[in-house]
Protein backbone atom coordinates (compact mmCIF):
# COMPACT_ATOMS: atom_id res chain seq x y z
CA UNK A 1 0.00 0.00 0.00
CA UNK A 2 1.11 3.75 -0.65
CA UNK A 3 -0.01 6.83 0.75
CA UNK A 4 -2.71 8.56 -1.88
CA UNK A 5 -2.96 11.73 -2.91
CA UNK A 6 -6.25 14.54 -3.02
CA UNK A 7 -8.34 13.32 -0.70
CA UNK A 8 -9.95 14.69 2.63
CA UNK A 9 -10.93 13.37 5.42
CA UNK A 10 -14.73 13.17 6.50
CA UNK A 11 -16.52 12.60 10.45
CA UNK A 12 -16.46 9.16 11.88
CA UNK A 13 -13.02 7.98 9.84
CA UNK A 14 -15.01 8.44 5.86
CA UNK A 15 -12.71 9.81 3.52
CA UNK A 16 -13.63 11.63 0.65
CA UNK A 17 -11.12 11.12 -2.69
CA UNK A 18 -11.23 14.40 -5.27
CA UNK A 19 -9.21 12.26 -7.72
CA UNK A 20 -12.12 11.42 -10.10
CA UNK A 21 -15.46 13.60 -10.84
CA UNK A 22 -16.83 10.65 -8.77
CA UNK A 23 -15.67 12.07 -5.29
CA UNK A 24 -16.22 8.84 -3.73
CA UNK A 25 -16.97 8.59 0.37
CA UNK A 26 -14.93 5.89 1.53
CA UNK A 27 -16.29 4.15 4.56
CA UNK A 28 -13.21 2.78 6.79
CA UNK A 29 -12.08 -0.80 5.25
CA UNK A 30 -13.70 0.30 2.08
CA UNK A 31 -12.59 0.92 -1.35
CA UNK A 32 -13.71 3.43 -4.07
CA UNK A 33 -15.58 2.92 -7.29
CA UNK A 34 -11.75 2.26 -8.88
CA UNK A 35 -11.45 -0.82 -6.52
CA UNK A 36 -8.07 0.48 -5.68
CA UNK A 37 -8.25 3.29 -3.54
CA UNK A 38 -8.82 2.01 -0.03
CA UNK A 39 -9.48 3.50 3.14
CA UNK A 40 -7.42 2.56 5.81
CA UNK A 41 -8.53 3.99 10.01
CA UNK A 42 -9.17 7.05 8.03
CA UNK A 43 -6.09 7.43 5.58
CA UNK A 44 -6.38 6.97 1.78
CA UNK A 45 -4.13 4.29 0.29
CA UNK A 46 -3.92 3.23 -2.81
CA UNK A 47 -3.22 -0.89 -3.91
CA UNK A 48 -1.72 -0.01 -7.38
CA UNK A 49 1.28 1.76 -6.60
CA UNK A 50 4.32 0.55 -8.71
CA UNK A 51 2.04 -2.49 -9.93
CA UNK A 52 1.90 -2.77 -13.79
CA UNK A 53 1.15 -4.72 -17.03
CA UNK A 54 4.76 -5.71 -18.56
CA UNK A 55 6.61 -2.94 -19.60
CA UNK A 56 6.12 -2.72 -23.42
CA UNK A 57 8.36 -1.20 -26.72
CA UNK A 58 5.53 0.62 -29.18
CA UNK A 59 5.46 3.05 -31.49
CA UNK A 60 3.61 6.65 -30.53
CA UNK A 61 0.88 5.75 -33.29
CA UNK A 62 -0.28 3.00 -31.31
CA UNK A 63 -1.84 5.63 -28.74
CA UNK A 64 -3.88 7.68 -31.52
CA UNK A 65 -1.15 10.35 -31.60
CA UNK A 66 0.05 11.12 -35.19
CA UNK A 67 1.30 14.88 -35.09
CA UNK A 68 3.80 14.24 -32.37
CA UNK A 69 7.25 12.78 -32.80
CA UNK A 70 5.97 10.57 -36.22
CA UNK A 71 7.08 6.87 -35.66
CA UNK A 72 9.14 7.31 -32.64
CA UNK A 73 9.25 4.44 -30.20
CA UNK A 74 7.42 4.51 -26.56
CA UNK A 75 7.58 2.80 -23.47
CA UNK A 76 4.16 1.87 -22.38
CA UNK A 77 2.76 1.15 -18.85
CA UNK A 78 -0.68 0.26 -17.46
CA UNK A 79 -2.17 -0.60 -13.97
CA UNK A 80 -5.17 -2.09 -12.61
CA UNK A 81 -8.44 -0.69 -11.80
CA UNK A 82 -10.41 2.13 -13.55
CA UNK A 83 -12.83 5.19 -13.27
CA UNK A 84 -15.23 3.56 -15.79
CA UNK A 85 -16.88 0.44 -16.42
CA UNK A 86 -17.41 -0.09 -19.29
CA UNK A 87 -19.17 -2.66 -21.09
CA UNK A 88 -16.98 -2.76 -24.16
CA UNK A 89 -13.70 -2.52 -22.37
CA UNK A 90 -10.90 -3.75 -24.50
CA UNK A 91 -8.58 -3.84 -21.23
CA UNK A 92 -11.14 -5.56 -18.94
CA UNK A 93 -8.64 -8.17 -17.52
CA UNK A 94 -6.21 -4.97 -16.01
CA UNK A 95 -9.21 -2.47 -16.02
CA UNK A 96 -11.49 -4.34 -13.77
CA UNK A 97 -9.67 -5.00 -10.44
CA UNK A 98 -11.52 -7.75 -9.22
CA UNK A 99 -10.88 -9.81 -12.65
CA UNK A 100 -6.54 -9.37 -12.23
CA UNK A 101 -4.68 -12.18 -12.49
CA UNK A 102 -1.31 -12.07 -10.55
CA UNK A 103 0.56 -13.67 -13.57
CA UNK A 104 -0.20 -10.64 -15.51
CA UNK A 105 1.54 -8.08 -12.97
CA UNK A 106 4.24 -7.01 -12.71
CA UNK A 107 6.49 -4.30 -9.88
CA UNK A 108 8.54 -1.72 -10.39
CA UNK A 109 9.67 1.19 -9.24
CA UNK A 110 9.57 4.67 -10.39
CA UNK A 111 14.00 4.53 -11.18
CA UNK A 112 13.36 1.09 -12.82
CA UNK A 113 10.84 2.51 -15.40
CA UNK A 114 13.01 5.49 -16.22
CA UNK A 115 16.30 3.60 -16.17
CA UNK A 116 14.45 1.01 -19.02
CA UNK A 117 13.77 3.74 -21.08
CA UNK A 118 17.09 5.54 -20.74
CA UNK A 119 18.81 2.06 -21.37
CA UNK A 120 16.83 1.16 -24.02
CA UNK A 121 17.04 4.88 -26.14
CA UNK A 122 13.05 4.98 -26.12
CA UNK A 123 11.95 8.54 -25.24
CA UNK A 124 8.43 8.78 -24.39
CA UNK A 125 6.76 7.34 -21.52
CA UNK A 126 3.58 6.66 -22.10
CA UNK A 127 0.50 5.80 -19.77
CA UNK A 128 -1.91 4.00 -20.88
CA UNK A 129 -3.68 0.58 -21.84
CA UNK A 130 -6.42 0.11 -18.90
CA UNK A 131 -6.58 3.88 -17.98
CA UNK A 132 -3.83 5.68 -16.04
CA UNK A 133 -6.38 8.30 -13.82
CA UNK A 134 -6.15 5.32 -11.08
CA UNK A 135 -2.54 5.64 -10.96
CA UNK A 136 -2.05 9.03 -10.10
CA UNK A 137 0.63 8.47 -7.67
CA UNK A 138 2.88 6.53 -9.62
CA UNK A 139 2.58 8.57 -12.95
CA UNK A 140 3.48 11.62 -11.34
CA UNK A 141 6.83 9.94 -9.28
CA UNK A 142 7.68 8.38 -12.78
CA UNK A 143 7.13 11.36 -14.55
CA UNK A 144 8.93 14.00 -12.76
CA UNK A 145 12.06 11.69 -12.62
CA UNK A 146 11.12 10.79 -16.77
CA UNK A 147 11.58 14.71 -16.53
CA UNK A 148 14.74 15.18 -15.19
CA UNK A 149 16.12 12.28 -17.52
CA UNK A 150 15.24 14.22 -20.67
CA UNK A 151 12.22 11.61 -21.42
CA UNK A 152 8.95 13.16 -22.12
CA UNK A 153 5.41 12.22 -21.01
CA UNK A 154 2.36 11.05 -22.69
CA UNK A 155 -0.95 10.33 -21.30
CA UNK A 156 -3.20 8.07 -22.90
CA UNK A 157 -6.79 8.27 -21.15
CA UNK A 158 -11.00 8.70 -21.20
CA UNK A 159 -10.16 11.05 -18.89
CA UNK A 160 -12.70 11.21 -16.12
CA UNK A 161 -10.28 12.78 -13.86
CA UNK A 162 -10.65 15.85 -11.28
CA UNK A 163 -9.23 19.37 -12.43
CA UNK A 164 -7.35 19.34 -9.04
CA UNK A 165 -5.38 16.27 -10.86
CA UNK A 166 -5.30 17.82 -14.12
CA UNK A 167 -3.50 20.55 -12.71
CA UNK A 168 -0.83 17.97 -11.45
CA UNK A 169 -0.44 16.36 -14.85
CA UNK A 170 -0.07 19.41 -16.40
CA UNK A 171 3.09 19.80 -14.63
CA UNK A 172 5.10 16.94 -16.33
CA UNK A 173 3.29 15.57 -19.10
CA UNK A 174 3.63 16.90 -22.77
CA UNK A 175 1.50 14.81 -25.01
CA UNK A 176 -2.30 14.13 -24.26
CA UNK A 177 -4.42 11.49 -26.26
CA UNK A 178 -7.81 11.65 -24.75
CA UNK A 179 -10.35 9.07 -26.02
CA UNK A 180 -13.99 10.68 -25.58
CA UNK A 181 -16.32 7.91 -25.95
CA UNK A 182 -19.59 10.08 -27.01
CA UNK A 183 -21.28 13.54 -27.14
CA UNK A 184 -24.28 11.79 -24.94
CA UNK A 185 -24.53 11.81 -21.20
CA UNK A 186 -26.83 9.50 -21.31
CA UNK A 187 -24.38 6.77 -23.19
CA UNK A 188 -22.15 7.93 -20.34
CA UNK A 189 -24.16 6.86 -18.03
CA UNK A 190 -25.76 3.92 -19.39
CA UNK A 191 -22.63 1.88 -20.93
CA UNK A 192 -19.68 3.65 -18.75
CA UNK A 193 -21.04 3.98 -15.33
CA UNK A 194 -19.78 7.71 -15.38
CA UNK A 195 -20.76 11.10 -16.47
CA UNK A 196 -19.58 12.99 -19.82
CA UNK A 197 -19.52 16.67 -18.47
CA UNK A 198 -16.35 16.03 -16.65
CA UNK A 199 -14.61 14.43 -19.68
CA UNK A 200 -15.42 17.93 -21.46
CA UNK A 201 -14.19 20.12 -18.90
CA UNK A 202 -11.56 18.35 -18.36
CA UNK A 203 -10.16 18.53 -22.28
CA UNK A 204 -10.60 22.42 -22.35
CA UNK A 205 -8.68 22.59 -18.94
CA UNK A 206 -5.45 20.76 -21.26
CA UNK A 207 -6.54 23.02 -23.79
CA UNK A 208 -6.40 26.21 -21.64
CA UNK A 209 -3.01 25.38 -21.08
CA UNK A 210 -2.04 25.35 -24.90
CA UNK A 211 -2.64 28.58 -24.86
CA UNK A 212 0.40 30.91 -25.96
CA UNK A 213 1.98 27.79 -28.12
CA UNK A 214 3.85 26.42 -24.83
CA UNK A 215 1.53 23.89 -22.90
CA UNK A 216 1.08 20.29 -24.07
CA UNK A 217 0.08 18.56 -27.47
CA UNK A 218 -3.43 17.67 -27.60
CA UNK A 219 -5.13 14.49 -29.66
CA UNK A 220 -8.65 13.59 -29.20
CA UNK A 221 -10.44 9.85 -30.43
CA UNK A 222 -13.57 9.10 -30.69
CA UNK A 223 -14.42 5.15 -30.43
CA UNK A 224 -17.80 3.93 -32.84
CA UNK A 225 -18.99 1.17 -30.98
CA UNK A 226 -21.54 -1.13 -33.20
CA UNK A 227 -25.00 -0.38 -32.30
CA UNK A 228 -24.25 2.14 -30.01
CA UNK A 229 -22.76 5.42 -31.43
CA UNK A 230 -21.69 4.74 -34.53
CA UNK A 231 -23.68 6.87 -37.14
CA UNK A 232 -23.21 9.92 -38.63
CA UNK A 233 -24.74 11.92 -36.32
CA UNK A 234 -23.16 10.85 -33.36
CA UNK A 235 -20.39 11.61 -35.16
CA UNK A 236 -20.93 14.76 -36.39
CA UNK A 237 -21.59 16.09 -33.08
CA UNK A 238 -18.07 14.95 -31.85
CA UNK A 239 -16.55 17.00 -34.21
CA UNK A 240 -18.65 20.04 -33.81
CA UNK A 241 -17.85 20.14 -30.10
CA UNK A 242 -14.13 20.23 -31.22
CA UNK A 243 -14.80 23.24 -33.06
CA UNK A 244 -16.59 24.84 -30.95
CA UNK A 245 -14.54 24.71 -27.69
CA UNK A 246 -11.01 23.26 -29.39
CA UNK A 247 -9.43 24.48 -32.67
CA UNK A 248 -9.41 23.20 -36.37
CA UNK A 249 -6.12 22.31 -35.81
CA UNK A 250 -6.42 19.42 -33.09
CA UNK A 251 -6.09 15.85 -34.41
CA UNK A 252 -9.69 13.96 -34.51
CA UNK A 253 -9.51 10.34 -34.56
CA UNK A 254 -12.17 7.97 -35.55
CA UNK A 255 -11.59 4.42 -33.80
CA UNK A 256 -12.85 1.16 -35.05
CA UNK A 257 -13.93 -0.92 -32.23
CA UNK A 258 -13.92 -4.68 -31.89
CA UNK A 259 -16.10 -7.00 -29.75
CA UNK A 260 -15.14 -7.56 -26.23
CA UNK A 261 -15.61 -7.84 -22.29
CA UNK A 262 -18.97 -8.05 -22.26
CA UNK A 263 -20.24 -6.93 -25.20
CA UNK A 264 -19.44 -9.28 -27.75
CA UNK A 265 -22.11 -10.38 -30.09
CA UNK A 266 -22.24 -8.27 -32.07
CA UNK A 267 -19.98 -6.84 -35.50
CA UNK A 268 -16.76 -4.65 -35.65
CA UNK A 269 -17.48 -1.14 -36.65
CA UNK A 270 -18.22 -0.80 -40.71
CA UNK A 271 -14.96 1.31 -42.06
CA UNK A 272 -17.47 2.44 -44.63
CA UNK A 273 -18.99 4.58 -41.63
CA UNK A 274 -15.79 5.31 -40.52
CA UNK A 275 -14.93 6.74 -43.61
CA UNK A 276 -17.56 8.63 -44.18
CA UNK A 277 -17.67 10.28 -40.43
CA UNK A 278 -14.45 10.99 -42.07
CA UNK A 279 -15.34 13.10 -44.62
CA UNK A 280 -18.04 14.65 -42.93
CA UNK A 281 -15.24 15.98 -40.14
CA UNK A 282 -12.79 17.25 -42.79
CA UNK A 283 -16.31 19.06 -44.87
CA UNK A 284 -17.17 20.43 -41.43
CA UNK A 285 -13.66 22.50 -40.89
CA UNK A 286 -11.58 20.05 -38.89
CA UNK A 287 -7.87 19.87 -40.98
CA UNK A 288 -6.83 16.96 -39.72
CA UNK A 289 -9.07 13.64 -39.15
CA UNK A 290 -8.01 9.72 -39.06
CA UNK A 291 -9.19 6.38 -38.87
CA UNK A 292 -8.01 3.60 -36.18
CA UNK A 293 -7.81 0.65 -35.93
CA UNK A 294 -8.35 0.20 -39.58
CA UNK A 295 -5.81 -1.06 -42.21
CA UNK A 296 -4.52 -0.28 -45.74
CA UNK A 297 -6.48 2.90 -46.00
CA UNK A 298 -4.94 6.22 -46.75
CA UNK A 299 -7.05 7.97 -43.66
CA UNK A 300 -3.99 6.87 -41.60
CA UNK A 301 -1.78 9.32 -44.07
CA UNK A 302 -1.00 12.52 -43.30
CA UNK A 303 -1.85 15.33 -45.62
CA UNK A 304 -0.85 19.62 -45.56
CA UNK A 305 -4.13 20.89 -45.65
CA UNK A 306 -2.35 23.75 -47.87
CA UNK A 307 -0.99 21.87 -50.51
CA UNK A 308 -3.01 18.54 -49.82
CA UNK A 309 -0.16 16.17 -50.78
CA UNK A 310 0.87 13.48 -48.47
CA UNK A 311 3.65 14.30 -45.31
CA UNK A 312 3.36 11.09 -43.20
CA UNK A 313 2.35 8.19 -44.97
CA UNK A 314 1.51 5.35 -42.29
CA UNK A 315 1.45 1.27 -42.65
CA UNK A 316 1.72 -0.74 -38.98
CA UNK A 317 5.32 0.16 -38.88
CA UNK A 318 6.09 1.36 -41.58
CA UNK A 319 6.35 5.36 -41.88
CA UNK A 320 7.57 7.88 -44.29
CA UNK A 321 8.02 11.26 -43.46
CA UNK A 322 7.96 13.96 -46.13
CA UNK A 323 8.97 17.23 -43.47
CA UNK A 324 11.14 19.83 -42.89
CA UNK A 325 11.04 20.29 -39.32
CA UNK A 326 7.78 20.86 -39.00
CA UNK A 327 6.75 22.27 -42.24
CA UNK A 328 5.70 20.36 -45.43
CA UNK A 329 7.95 19.20 -47.69
CA UNK A 330 6.53 19.73 -50.60
CA UNK A 331 5.02 23.62 -50.52
CA UNK A 332 6.44 24.47 -47.46
CA UNK A 333 3.47 25.03 -44.92
CA UNK A 334 4.02 25.28 -41.63
CA UNK A 335 1.84 22.35 -39.77
CA UNK A 336 0.74 21.68 -36.39
CA UNK A 337 3.47 18.77 -35.62
CA UNK A 338 6.07 18.17 -33.06
CA UNK A 339 8.79 16.43 -35.07
CA UNK A 340 11.82 15.23 -32.98
CA UNK A 341 14.90 13.23 -33.63
CA UNK A 342 14.74 9.57 -33.29
CA UNK A 343 16.43 8.45 -30.16
CA UNK A 344 17.07 4.75 -30.70
CA UNK A 345 20.34 3.44 -30.06
CA UNK A 346 20.94 0.97 -31.87
CA UNK A 347 20.16 -3.42 -31.10
CA UNK A 348 23.48 -4.98 -31.77
CA UNK A 349 22.76 -8.54 -33.06
CA UNK A 350 25.77 -10.94 -33.18
CA UNK A 351 26.40 -13.20 -35.71
CA UNK A 352 23.41 -15.38 -37.19
CA UNK A 353 20.40 -16.01 -34.90
CA UNK A 354 20.48 -20.14 -33.04
CA UNK A 355 17.06 -20.18 -34.38
CA UNK A 356 13.56 -19.03 -35.77
CA UNK A 357 10.37 -19.31 -34.79
CA UNK A 358 7.55 -18.29 -37.69
CA UNK A 359 4.26 -16.69 -36.52
CA UNK A 360 1.19 -16.61 -39.12
CA UNK A 361 -1.47 -13.75 -39.14
CA UNK A 362 -4.59 -14.50 -38.49
CA UNK A 363 -7.50 -12.39 -40.59
CA UNK A 364 -7.40 -8.96 -39.65
CA UNK A 365 -4.93 -9.31 -36.59
CA UNK A 366 -2.11 -7.16 -37.60
CA UNK A 367 0.07 -6.68 -34.73
CA UNK A 368 1.76 -9.21 -31.67
CA UNK A 369 3.48 -8.31 -28.57
CA UNK A 370 6.96 -10.79 -28.62
CA UNK A 371 7.45 -11.06 -25.10
CA UNK A 372 11.36 -12.61 -24.01
CA UNK A 373 12.49 -13.40 -20.26
CA UNK A 374 15.85 -11.23 -20.61
CA UNK A 375 16.97 -8.48 -22.56
CA UNK A 376 18.24 -10.36 -25.50
CA UNK A 377 18.81 -9.03 -29.44
CA UNK A 378 15.45 -10.33 -31.15
CA UNK A 379 15.67 -9.85 -35.04
CA UNK A 380 11.89 -10.25 -36.74
CA UNK A 381 11.72 -10.19 -40.24
CA UNK A 382 7.72 -9.60 -42.47
CA UNK A 383 7.18 -11.97 -44.56
CA UNK A 384 4.15 -12.25 -47.66
CA UNK A 385 2.87 -15.32 -48.89
CA UNK A 386 5.57 -16.93 -50.96
CA UNK A 387 8.29 -15.94 -47.74
CA UNK A 388 9.39 -12.81 -49.45
CA UNK A 389 11.20 -10.87 -46.83
CA UNK A 390 9.67 -6.87 -47.15
CA UNK A 391 10.70 -5.25 -44.06
CA UNK A 392 11.72 -6.17 -40.55
CA UNK A 393 13.45 -4.60 -36.87
CA UNK A 394 14.54 -5.82 -33.73
CA UNK A 395 14.56 -5.05 -29.89
CA UNK A 396 16.43 -6.23 -27.00
CA UNK A 397 13.08 -5.16 -24.79
CA UNK A 398 11.64 -7.31 -22.52
CA UNK A 399 8.22 -7.04 -24.63
CA UNK A 400 7.68 -5.28 -27.50
CA UNK A 401 4.91 -4.38 -30.48
CA UNK A 402 5.36 -5.59 -33.92
CA UNK A 403 2.65 -4.33 -36.68
CA UNK A 404 2.46 -5.47 -40.23
CA UNK A 405 3.49 -3.15 -42.58
CA UNK A 406 1.93 -4.16 -45.84
CA UNK A 407 -0.91 -6.00 -46.68
CA UNK A 408 1.45 -8.52 -48.53
CA UNK A 409 2.35 -9.25 -44.88
CA UNK A 410 0.84 -13.22 -43.94
CA UNK A 411 4.09 -14.32 -41.39
CA UNK A 412 6.69 -12.70 -39.16
CA UNK A 413 10.06 -14.82 -38.72
CA UNK A 414 11.56 -14.15 -35.87
CA UNK A 415 15.40 -14.96 -34.88
CA UNK A 416 16.37 -15.38 -31.75
CA UNK A 417 19.76 -17.26 -29.93
CA UNK A 418 19.82 -20.75 -29.70
CA UNK A 419 19.18 -21.16 -25.94
CA UNK A 420 16.16 -18.49 -26.01
CA UNK A 421 12.56 -18.62 -26.24
CA UNK A 422 9.78 -15.94 -26.97
CA UNK A 423 6.26 -15.18 -26.10
CA UNK A 424 3.54 -14.43 -29.09
CA UNK A 425 0.58 -12.30 -27.74
CA UNK A 426 -1.89 -11.05 -30.54
CA UNK A 427 -2.70 -7.79 -30.34
CA UNK A 428 -6.34 -7.00 -31.72
CA UNK A 429 -6.15 -3.13 -31.57
CA UNK A 430 -4.26 -0.49 -30.64
CA UNK A 431 -3.41 0.19 -27.20
CA UNK A 432 -4.99 -3.43 -26.46
CA UNK A 433 -3.05 -5.07 -23.74
CA UNK A 434 -3.04 -9.32 -24.59
CA UNK A 435 -3.26 -11.77 -21.60
CA UNK A 436 -3.06 -14.79 -23.76
CA UNK A 437 -0.89 -16.45 -25.61
CA UNK A 438 -1.28 -16.62 -29.48
CA UNK A 439 -1.71 -20.89 -29.35
CA UNK A 440 -4.40 -20.30 -26.97
CA UNK A 441 -6.04 -18.06 -28.92
CA UNK A 442 -5.35 -19.67 -32.58
CA UNK A 443 -9.08 -21.46 -31.99
CA UNK A 444 -10.83 -18.58 -31.30
CA UNK A 445 -12.36 -15.61 -33.41
CA UNK A 446 -9.58 -13.42 -34.85
CA UNK A 447 -12.42 -10.45 -34.12
CA UNK A 448 -13.24 -11.03 -30.43
CA UNK A 449 -9.80 -11.61 -28.08
CA UNK A 450 -9.89 -14.62 -26.38
CA UNK A 451 -11.17 -14.69 -22.09
CA UNK A 452 -8.54 -15.99 -19.91
CA UNK A 453 -11.01 -15.10 -16.97
CA UNK A 454 -14.87 -15.44 -17.12
CA UNK A 455 -16.51 -11.96 -16.16
CA UNK A 456 -18.71 -12.04 -13.27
Amino acid sequence: MHPASLWKALPNGRVECHLSPRKCRIPEGGLGFCGVRYNRNGELLTLNYGKSVPMTEERIESEAVYHYAPGAPILSLGNIGCMLKCDFCQNWQTSQARLVREQDIARYTPEQVVDYAVRHGIGILSWTYNDPVVWQEFVMDTARLARQAGLRNLYKSAFSIGPEAIDELLEVMDIFSISLKSLDADFYRKFTRSELQPVLEGIKQVYRARQGGRGPHLEVSNLCITGRNDNLEQARRVCDWMLDNLDDEIPLHYVRFHPDYLYTQVARTDVNFLEQARRQALDAGVKFVYLGNTANTVSVDTCCPQCREVVIRRSGEGIALHLDGNRCGHCGHVLPIVNLPQTSKPVAFAGKPGRSLTHVFRGAIGAAHIEQATENPIRYVFLDADGKEIMGGQSSCLRFLVSKPSARVVAMRIDLDADKDVRVLEVFDRAHFPTVLTEQSQSGSCDVPPAPLQPR
